[in-house]
């Protein structure tokens, strides 16, 4: 069984409040699981690896584990590609580019969003497809995001290292010319996969009193947490430097909020949307 001294003091050290949050009293053996959990708590990316990749076979493995996630109803909307051609894993590395340490990575694979199989089977069968709207893309996302989580979790417990990588869609057009990705199918991550050079550090969430709500949203106290967050990560997981620092006036109490706020100042992937509707999805 998972120690739960241990379990709550890697949940602490990520959230801050676990210990408060949580009523330990209130949880009996049975609802524990083995060290999983344990390890789950205190998880983190890993973007530093060991040169060898990991063996196809033990790729096309987790590939198959993370394919026996949950898919909304049934219809399996999710495909893997696993990059090995090493003129392939050039031009990707490439379009992935604008993240330096992805050059080091051994192994990507690439978690798509797949509509057109459900397309095919109306074709194949004569029905009309009656839900040409925002759905359709939204569905396929999710079932590619399900897929991409469960292989995280099978990779991370057979020791290796990942760090998925959303910025394949920046150059979504690119990857999927690249990967020959049909009509209906577009790019939702790459992920790194490989041995890790050394552990990884979990970084700190939100309160779970921010996150987790009982019954109904609530969002009242909004402000006082995120300057409470911000101050927890300042102490422990200080930012190296400011997101654009020439650009912006500097602040003394920077932190998350100031980071992400920055972040999303400028335009990204402001084109995306037009590439998806070039796939053929309608997101009315």
């Amino acid at each position: 069984m998972a120690d739960l001294e241990g379990l709550f003091a890697q949940l602490d050290a990520r959230y801050g409040d676990a210990s408060a949050r949580i009523e330990r009293a209130n949880l009996s053996a049975e609802d524990l699981v083995p060290a999983f959990w344990t390890q789950l708590a205190g998880r983190g990316s890993v973007r530093s690896f060991a040169p060898a990749p990991p063996p196809l076979a033990q790729l096309e493995l987790l590939a198959g584990l993370a394919l026996a996630a949950p898919t909304k109803s049934d219809l399996q909307q999710r495909d893997i590609i696993i990059v090995t051609d090493a003129q392939q894993m050039s031009a990707l590395k490439d379009i992935l580019s604008d993240q330096a340490w992805v050059e080091g990575a051994p192994a990507l694979i690439v978690f798509c969003g797949n509509h057109r199989r459900q397309r095919s089977l109306h074709e194949l069968r004569g029905h009309a497809f009656a839900n040409d709207h925002l759905d359709a893309f939204f569905n396929a996302s999710v079932d590619a995001a399900i897929a991409l989580t469960a292989f995280v979790l099978a990779a991370e417990a057979a020791g290796l290292g990942t760090c998925p990588i959303s910025a394949i869609r920046n150059r979504a057009q690119e990857a999927s010319d690249l990967l020959d990705l049909s009509d209906l199918v577009f790019p939702v991550a790459a992920l790194a996969v490989g041995r890790p050079l050394e552990p990884s550090e979990p970084s700190l969430r939100l309160p779970l009193s921010a996150t987790i709500h009982h019954d109904r949203f609530r969002d009242e106290e909004a402000g006082e947490t995120i300057a409470a967050y911000d101050q927890r990560r300042a102490e422990s997981q200080p930012y190296e430097q400011e997101r654009f620092a020439s650009e912006c006036v500097p602040v003394e109490d920077y932190g998350w909020s100031e980071d992400k706020a920055r972040q999303y100042s400028r335009p990204e992937r402001a084109d995306f949307g037009r590439f998806i509707r070039r796939k053929g999805f309608r997101l009315d």
